[in-house]
């Protein structure tokens, strides 16, 4: 490439010459909302960033697949180790069925993206068709000594 892309590495504090691990395809990944909410500044700052780096990076040659989740299940409130699941909680006060607030929560951020001008991703699993797949990485994670169990809850231990 005639002019390399730089990226900032929040881990070395510098600008780094971007190098993908199979040219010419990257990976972005990117974790997206919770819905059982409005969206709000924060979900449309973290959907702009990614929507200019795939487009950056598709627009200096490469071929991006583009991931963002959604966490319909499993988000405890005020992001504790014990309590009720948001979703749960939201469809409790609302006398709805949790995946009805899903949906419409999910359909709600969709529109407020496309008004923002934000592409959508190329890949956009749930969280809640993947919890098999969660429960066996976690069990690997601690397994191989990086994470351990207190009290029903998973940690990673941050000195490995």
């Amino acid at each position: 490439m005639k002019n390399p892309l730089k990226i900032y590495n929040t881990r070395s504090r510098e600008k780094e010459n971007f190098v993908p691990a199979n040219p010419p395809f990257v990976g972005l990944y990117a974790c997206g909302p919770t819905v059982y909410g409005d969206a709000h500044l924060g979900h449309a700052r973290q959907a702009i960033t990614f929507d200019i780096l795939f487009r950056v990076l598709s627009h200096v040659g490469y071929n991006v697949r583009y991931v963002r989740n959604i966490t319909d299940v499993g988000h405890l409130e005020n992001d504790a180790d014990q309590g009720e699941d948001k979703i749960a909680k939201k469809a409790r006060l609302e006398q709805l069925e949790p995946m009805e607030v899903v949906q419409r929560y999910m359909n709600d951020y969709h529109r407020n993206m496309q008004q923002l001008g934000v592409l959508p991703p190329s890949i956009e699993p749930r969280a809640s068709g993947h919890i098999i797949e969660q429960q066996e990485l976690v069990s690997r994670i601690i397994e191989a000594g990086y994470g351990y169990e207190v009290n029903g809850s998973v940690y990673f231990d941050v000195e490995k």
